[in-house]
């Protein structure tokens, strides 16, 4: 009999992982890859959350025929996410009451810390899911999966708990390669997550007070080949975009001070071996980016951290980001949570970032710069610490620094760290505070920033149409972080195009694809272009179809025609 079973993939967000569409995480290729392993005959099936809202009945009843359902869910630190909306609590709960028949397994973060509601709130215990579930994995969830498979996913078995196999992961890693085809982003913009290693290297100080990242424990680096070979096995199944953005820190993988030092020494060498060998493996990626590093590494080993940079730069695609976890610029809070780096260290390293990938790119943008991210709630917070914040990006602006974003987040607070004992007080205790914070860093810092990274007339090569929205539609590039660009116009979805900026909004842009077709340009793309008057726009609607584009170029201001790439 062949073994059937569903991954329904609710989607995880945390420190070291994101699998929000277009991000595909490794839970999904991992469980894939573990249940093949135990029975290679297996029909694995893969179905997101949206693709399971969108007919509902029809899905839970092709679910309940089946041998197993094995859901993953886990937000830690929680976004705005365009290409897909997280599993909520109540759907896990429903849907599973609603399959009596299937084997059910829960994987994910969800399974240790809990369900994340939103910031600023403190965590559903998993203890609310248990009776629901079956089986429950996180840690070891490839060895969960690979004994159940073993043993057809019967029920009331007794699965051993033990710590993650490297071995099991790198052949789990390689084998759930092909569950990437069922993925609805797949040929299209789908950015998959690979790891190189698991655990925090601040966990012999206890890491940071409100991060799940130091419960890994230590850290356990895969292999170089290991991670090489899936990388290989993923660019022969037709990805082409890949971030390494699973693990807390890049710049520590292989250190060999890891369990010795707080900020352990990059290993220049490592880093080069595995950037090298994912190029020379997967030579015509698309995207090619990096995540998390860690300031404080870059601040005490500046020297080989610029190394490693330019490394990463060498072998990257622009349009990377290093997402730096600064956390706050107050340095109480910087000392009552533990944290990584007091406001002039920190400042450091966006500089060392800065000085190595400021550089524009082919795609438009620099080539890697820094992304700030902040945490409010912490222990110690007053409102002097939302001050002390918005001095520390508005001394970055003043130095003529770039950084790609600010992501400024409430604390969500999990079970096991220092911040469950605070719980979520001092974030309602400032919400007000808050929120007219975020305003002022949106405008104060955002909008001058975003303008400084990508000027008016910059061009965003590769940028995919994915929604529409408020009156026009939405595109993007792949990668980390990648900016959101609005064409205020409709036009179909689905296709890979090249735009023009024209204006700012806080975290995004405005733009039109280029070149413009000027004899089938809807009247929003003229009206949104800078230095076109009414008069201008009104006599190249009249005019049209022009015969040449000298003829167009002919009734536009030089200074706006210079700018424009057109064609018929």
């Amino acid at each position: 009999m062949t073994l059937r079973v569903c991954i329904v993939d609710g989607y995880i967000d945390e420190p070291s992982g994101l699998g929000v569409p277009p991000y595909l995480d490794v839970y999904a290729r991992y469980s894939a890859g573990a249940v093949w392993l135990a029975d290679p005959r297996a029909e694995v099936l893969y179905l997101t959350v949206d693709q399971l809202r969108s007919d509902i009945s029809g899905y839970l009843k092709m679910l309940s025929k089946l041998d197993a359902v094995i859901f993953i869910a886990g937000v830690t630190v929680p976004g705005s996410y365009l290409g897909g909306t997280p599993i909520s609590f109540r759907e896990l709960k429903t849907w599973s009451r609603l399959l009596p028949e299937p084997v059910k397994v829960l994987v994910g973060p969800v399974v240790s810390f809990g369900f994340g509601i939103e910031g600023g709130r403190a965590a559903i215990m998993p203890e609310e899911l248990k009776r629901d579930f079956d089986y429950m994995f996180h840690f070891s969830f490839e060895s969960g999966l690979y004994e159940l498979a073993l043993n057809c996913f019967k029920r009331g078995l007794s699965i051993s708990t033990h710590e993650r196999s490297p071995k099991l992961v790198a052949e789990a890693a390689v084998r759930g390669v092909k569950i990437v085809g069922q993925h609805p982003n797949y040929g299209f913009n789908l950015i998959c997550e690979v790891e190189t290693y698991w655990g925090c290297p601040r966990f012999i100080v206890g890491g940071c007070s409100f991060c799940v990242e130091p419960l890994y424990g230590e850290p356990k680096f895969r292999a170089i080949e290991h991670v090489v070979c899936e990388v290989k096995a993923l660019y022969e199944a037709g990805v082409r975009n890949i971030r390494l953005g699973r693990q807390p820190d890049i710049l520590a993988y292989q250190s060999k001070e890891v369990g010795v030092e707080e900020f352990p020494k990059p290993n220049v060498e490592a880093i080069r071996k595995l950037f090298e060998g994912i190029r020379a493996v997967a030579p015509a990626l698309e995207t090619l980016h990096i995540d998390n590093v860690n300031p404080g590494t870059i601040y005490h080993h500046k020297e080989e951290s610029v190394e490693a940079c330019k490394i990463i730069v060498e072998n990257h695609t622009s349009g990377d980001v290093a997402a730096l976890g600064v956390e706050s610029a107050d340095p109480n809070v910087v000392k009552s949570n533990n944290l990584k780096v007091y406001p002039e260290e920190a400042l450091e390293a966006i500089r060392v970032i800065n000085s190595v990938g400021s550089a524009r790119g082919y795609n438009g943008l620099p080539h890697l710069l820094p992304g700030v991210n902040f945490v409010h709630g912490l222990k110690g917070e007053t409102e002097r610490t939302y001050e002390e914040n918005l001095d520390f990006m508005k001394k970055v602006l003043e130095e003529g620094l770039m950084v790609r974003r600010v992501n400024i987040r409430q604390v969500m607070v999990f079970p096991n760290t220092p911040m469950w004992e605070v719980g979520d007080r001092i974030m309602k205790r400032n919400k007000r505070i808050f929120q007219a914070y975020k305003r002022r860093m949106r405008m104060e810092v955002d909008l001058p920033m975003i303008r400084r990274v990508l000027p008016t007339w910059s061009k965003l090569r590769g940028c995919y149409v994915e929604k529409h929205g408020g009156g026009g539609t939405y595109a993007r590039q792949a990668g980390s972080y990648p900016v959101l660009v609005f064409l205020p116009y409709s036009r179909g979805l689905g296709e890979k195009i090249d735009v023009l900026v024209t204006s700012h909004g806080f975290r995004s842009v405005v733009g039109i694809e280029t070149p413009i077709s000027v004899n089938s340009a809807p009247r929003k793309m003229w009206e949104s272009i800078p230095g076109l008057s009414r008069n201008t726009i009104e006599l190249i609607l009249k005019k049209r179809p022009f015969k040449n584009v000298e003829e167009f170029e002919s009734i536009v201001t030089k200074s706006v025609a210079d700018k424009l790439e057109v064609k018929l």
